[in-house]
This record gives C-alpha cells, sequence and structure tokens, in this order.
C-alpha cells in the first residue's frame, strides 16, 4: 500500500525524493535482510508461533509508529522496525508445513505464495485510492488493524510448534551475516545516486563480500551455526535460492517502473492517477493466486522444478512483451497478465522446492533464505532499473523516454530468462 504513496511523502515531509525512497522501501528490504534468516533460526530452534506473534508485534508497533510519525527520518525508522514483515512468509511456509496433512501441504504453500502475489495488486489499489483521496497516514492505521486481525488469528488457530533447542545461539554468525547483507544491499540502493564505481559504493561492496566470506568461515565451524551452509549450495536449495533471486528482480522491475509510466505525461505515459496506475496492474497481479492453485497438479505430473521454469519463462516472455508493446494502456495491462501467470506459478514452486530439499526442523531457516533471495533479487532490479531510467532522461526535463523503459524491461526478461536457462543445467544429475 505505500509504493504508490512515494511523491505524497517526498511532498507532505518537506523531504528529497532519495529519503522517500528509503522510507517506502529501501529501509523495509534492510532490516528485512538482517530480520528474516534470525527469525527463521528462532524458529527452528524454539517455538514457531511465538516467533510469529513476536514479529506481529514488532510489525503493528512500526505501523502504529508510522501513523504519527513527525518527519521523514522517523518514518524511515519506522519503516525499518516494519521489515520485520517479510520474516512472516518463511514463517507461515514452517507452519503450512508441519501443521497440515501431508497430502494437503502442496495446495497450502501454493495458496499462501500465490497470496502475496495476488494481494499485492489489492495493495497498489487500496493505497492508490488513499493517496489519491486522503492522507498517506491511513495506509498504516488500514496496515496496523491487517496486522491485528493476524494476531488475534494466529492467537486463536495456530498450535504451538516447539523447535529443537540446543546450544547457544550464533552471534558472530548472525552479526556478520547482517553486516555483509546490509552492506550489499546499501551499495545496490545507494549505487544510482552515489555512481556504481564510486568508493563510497565500491567498499561497500568490497566489504559486504567479505564479510560474507567471514560468515560461511564462521557458520562451517559453529555447532549451532545461524545458517546451515548446506541450506545454501545443496542443489535442490541452490536452485530454488537462484529463482528467487531472479524472480524478485523481474517483478520489482515492473512494480517500481509500470506505475511510473502509468502515471507520465500523456507523450511519454498514459497521465493517469495513482490510483489508476493500480487498475492497471491488476489485472495481472490478481491472476498469480489462480495460477498458482495449477502448481500443485503440474508438480505431480512434471516433478517439482517444472512449475518453477514454467514461471521463469513466462516472466521472460513478459519482460519481451512490454518492451515491445508500451504504448498503450490495454498492451501493458494485457502483456503484464502473462507476468501475473508466471509470478504465480514461480512463487507456489519456490516454498515447495525448499521444503522438498530440507528437514521440517530447517523448514524456517530454509525459507527464510530463500525469502532474503528474492529480497536482495528484488533491490537489484528495482535500483538497475531506476539507473537505467535516470541515464535515458530526456534533454531539458526529468522524464525518462520511451527508450530508457524499453531497455528496463528488457533487463527484467533478462534476469528471469537467464535463470530458466542456468536452473536445468544445475537439475542435471553429476556424472
Amino acid at each position: 500500500m505505500v509504493v504508490p504513496a512515494m511523491s505524497v511523502l517526498q511532498h507532505d515531509l518537506g523531504t528529497t525524493q532519495a529519503a522517500a525512497s528509503w522510507a517506502v522501501l529501501s529501509a523495509t528490504l534492510l532490516a528485512s535482510a538482517v530480520c528474516t534468516p534470525l527469525a527463521g533460526r528462532l524458529a527452528d530452534r524454539y517455538c514457531t508461533r511465538r516467533v510469529l506473534l513476536a514479529c506481529l508485534g514488532l510489525y503493528l508497533a512500526g505501523n502504529l509508529a508510522a501513523v504519527v510519525a513527525p518527519n521523514v527520518g522517523v518514518l524511515i525508522a519506522c519503516r525499518a522496525v516494519q521489515g520485520v514483515s517479510l520474516a512472516l512468509l518463511p514463517l507461515s511456509f514452517a507452519i503450512v508445513r508441519r501443521t497440515l496433512p501431508p497430502a494437503r501441504v502442496p495446495f497450502g504453500l501454493a495458496l499462501t505464495a500465490g497470496l502475496v502475489g495476488g494481494t499485492a495488486g489489492a495493495g497498489l489499489l487500496v493505497g492508490g485510492v488513499i493517496v489519491d483521496q486522503g492522507s498517506w497516514r491511513w495506509l498504516f492505521v488500514i496496515g496496523a488493524l491487517l496486522v491485528l486481525a493476524a494476531l488475534i488469528a494466529t492467537v486463536a488457530f495456530v498450535p504451538p510448534l516447539p523447535g529443537s533447542p540446543s546450544g547457544r545461539l550464533d552471534l558472530p554468525g548472525t552479526v556478520t551475516l547482517a553486516g555483509g547483507l546490509v552492506a550489499l544491499l546499501l551499495g545496490i540502493t545507494e549505487g544510482p545516486a552515489w555512481g556504481w564505481l564510486s568508493p563510497a559504493v565500491l567498499g561497500l561492496f568490497a566489504g559486504g563480500l567479505v564479510l560474507l566470506a567471514v560468515f560461511v568461515l564462521i557458520e562451517r565451524r559453529a555447532p549451532h551455526p545461524v545458517i546451515d551452509i548446506g541450506l545454501l549450495v545443496h542443489r535442490p536449495l541452490l536452485i530454488a535460492h537462484l529463482g528467487a533471486f531472479a524472480l524478485g528482480a523481474n517483478q520489482f522491475v515492473f512494480y517500481a517502473l509500470l506505475p511510473k509510466i502509468a502515471q507520465l505525461p500523456g507523450d511519454i505515459g498514459f497521465g493517469t492517477t495513482v490510483t489508476g496506475a493500480a487498475l492497471m496492474l491488476l489485472p495481472g497481479t490478481f491472476l498469480i493466486v489462480p495460477a498458482s492453485w495449477a502448481v500443485p497438479r503440474i508438480e505431480r505430473r512434471a516433478g517439482h522444478r517444472a512449475p518453477l521454469w514454467i514461471g521463469l519463462i513466462l516472466a521472460a516472455c513478459g519482460g519481451v512483451l512490454l518492451a515491445t508493446f508500451h504504448d498503450s494502456l490495454w498492451q501493458v495491462m494485457a502483456c503484464y497478465l502473462v507476468c501475473g501467470a508466471g509470478y504465480g506459478f514461480a512463487m507456489a514452486a519456490l516454498p515447495t522446492l525448499v521444503n522438498a530439499g530440507s528437514t521440517p526442523e530447517q523448514s524456517g531457516s530454509a525459507n527464510g533464505v530463500n525469502t532474503v533471495a528474492r529480497t536482495v533479487g528484488g533491490a537489484t532490479g528495482s535500483q538497475i532499473g531506476a539507473a537505467i531510467l535516470a541515464g535515458t532522461v530526456l534533454s531539458g526535463t526529468t522524464s525518462p523516454s520511451s527508450t530508457g523503459f524499453t531497455a528496463a524491461f528488457l533487463a527484467a526478461a533478462a534476469f528471469t530468462g537467464l535463470g530458466a536457462l542456468v536452473l536445468p543445467l544445475l537439475a542435471r544429475p553429476k556424472p
């Protein structure tokens, strides 16, 4: 819901576009990169229900504080607290796996994953209506009510799911993982503004890679690691994580750029309101849910990897179609339907692949890593798309050219296209 509010936040809080971008997306992504693996590990060790309630409580507090945020700095801090929300997804997958009868688990995972993408369209629409008709603060009021409903439902219906506590929490691993992910995401986020080859960005990338290398060394020796390295390199899980990265990169290019082209003046875009931009995306996002329902049937006939491969192919085809046909509103809506179908297949396939490659005791951690992979992919895709547009601004204006959108959409297609090419190679049995 907050995505359509970026320009309104910039105006109402008297801040810059960069700060508004941090309040809408960057702070949440950075915090989620830290919170998600830790929440997954805590759920595996202790009680999944208790960790879920703690995350919902923090998310509720972040929403309530954002309602009264007096300036953009406080709002960015509130959005960082709300970054814990992305940890809800792997926790939900773990609960589905451990509470449903085995025969119902594939559909439960597909439905949960499909709702994540499908309800994004409803969120964009509600956010657009609120931004067009009232104050952006109502976005967080509605968000708080939704989280409160989830809290009540969790208390009422989710049973205690004890983990397997053993040893101390791996603090050195947690700190190095958090530092490495934050450095890489900060470099990706600020690359377009600071310059991809600037000393600050290169330093962040180098520091992030060093910290992640140290993290791997620590985890290999830790008796109770925060993330089992096997959850990263085990081939079935590696396929799922690379697929999640490619999918996130493709999705976030379109989440960021399609509303922009919808609201630009008619000579470049379609001159719609924020609500109109959300309506343009609505059919494609709603298609995600029914597409996800077909995944269990495809998996039974063609294997666990087939829906992910089909989803990446469809997302790539949708990107090529959007790059070719984006001169009118109906063309964008029709082409984005192809993307929506691909997202439904791929998002529903990912938790099934993760669960097939991990034990129930590792479910929270494994799904947490997969969520982080999609988050990092999303940050990468959105910033590369923004950088491409920034390099094609029309002379004497602040508007990007149509060529810039074409190049950005092709870049989105390239992410999932390369993923679709690489994954079958990884899936081949070793000679």
